[in-house]
């Protein structure tokens, strides 16, 4: 059985810097500079004030969790609704199926992505599924379940993996992925208050050392929207997470060649926002796709095939996918593992010159 004293080591470990857009809409409400961690605790927060039937629950989060993102949220609203969980991924969405289908907002974490997969039957087979078999006569649409994902800088093999392509595979269920504490607050909101199951991955890289203004107020972001974050007409690059950070340093360094790099950011993987991607490549041409998770399977492989069959006498070269290796996540070798920066400048520079 893995420690819990294994997982902790990690919320010790200093992060390092990590991006964070400011090009969201603008809001009327007063905002605060938080990072993302604490956007997401004020985000539960809200959930669990304005709605008597919202419960959050899973290993160690009665006292903040790992990555202390329910930091108060028991002391505030009791144990009754916010409470630990044994420590059984499986448990803990079948708990949260059978809460949600009673009518109940249950939000669920799993303390890290990669123990996700004890739970992966419950998800894909039962909630998933709860509404169709049915035939709409009854649901879980009341289920978010919250996971880490992503790189750490020294988790491994156990603590750093994506596994969001296994998800999107599915139907019935959503997959978001915010890249910003703004981002975070307003999708997850979103996705508590809506009527579906919803898996939301937080990139841990930026839990802490992504920083920007967030309003202090209740909001709500769309689901299935695609934002663009920067506008170009040579290339478009699509990503999500803690990625478009790494992107977006490509793009200003590709800009100092002369490559003018559109950035989209997905924010919901499945269903995602496929008009606004082939708007953007129709303009420039070219597409680049980059993700953490294995190049092979991996979402931007759907991607990839989709905007070949909508776009294909409009591209000027092949889609091009800068991602992880089809290897176990390293520790001593995440460098080379990682797509980092100037793999993606690389990639820039070769497909706009095909």
């Amino acid at each position: 059985m893995r420690s819990f004293g294994c997982r902790l080591l990690l919320h010790s470990k200093s992060f390092v810097r990590a991006y964070s857009s400011t090009s969201s809409a603008d809001f009327a409400s007063s905002a605060k500079s938080l990072n993302l961690f604490s956007a997401i605790n004020q985000a539960l927060h809200i959930a669990l004030e304005t709605d008597p039937r919202a419960y959050v629950f899973g290993e160690d989060v009665s006292f903040g969790g790992v990555f202390r993102c329910t930091t108060g949220l028991a002391d505030q609203f009791g144990k009754n609704r916010v409470f630990n969980t044994p420590l059984c991924e499986q448990g803990i969405v079948g708990f949260g199926i059978g809460l949600a289908a009673m009518g109940n907002r249950a939000i669920a974490e799993i303390q890290f992505a990669d123990y996700i997969y004890p739970a992966f039957d419950q998800i894909v087979n039962e909630a998933a599924k709860f509404r169709y078999r049915s035939g709409n006569q009854f649901n879980c649409g009341g289920l978010t379940i919250r996971a880490p994902y992503g790189a750490v800088g020294h988790g491994g093999h156990y603590h750093s993996q994506s596994p969001e392509a296994f998800f999107c595979h599915v139907p019935g269920i959503k997959v978001v992925i915010p890249r910003s504490p703004r981002q975070a607050k307003g999708l997850l909101l979103s996705c508590i208050r809506d009527p579906n199951p919803i898996v939301f991955f937080e990139p841990k890289w930026l839990y802490r050392l992504s920083v920007e203004e967030v309003p202090e107020d209740d909001y709500m972001l769309p689901l299935s929207k695609a934002e663009v974050i920067r506008e170009g007409n040579d290339i478009t690059l699509v990503g999500w997470g803690a990625q478009l950070s790494i992107m977006e340093q490509a793009c200003v360094d590709a800009e100092k060649d002369g490559i003018s790099c559109e950035l989209i950011d997905l924010r919901t993987l499945i269903p995602w926002d496929k008009e606004t991607v082939e708007a953007s490549v129709r303009k420039t041409g070219r597409l680049l796709i980059s993700h953490e998770a294995p190049v092979t399977g991996g979402f931007g492989a759907e991607i990839s095939a989709s905007i070949v069959e909508r776009c294909f006498l409009r591209l000027e070269a092949p889609v091009t996918r800068i991602c992880g290796l089809d290897t176990p996540f390293p520790l001593v070798f995440e460098p080379f593992y990682m797509p980092t920066k100037n793999k993606i400048l690389d990639a820039i520079k070769s497909t706009v010159n095909y």
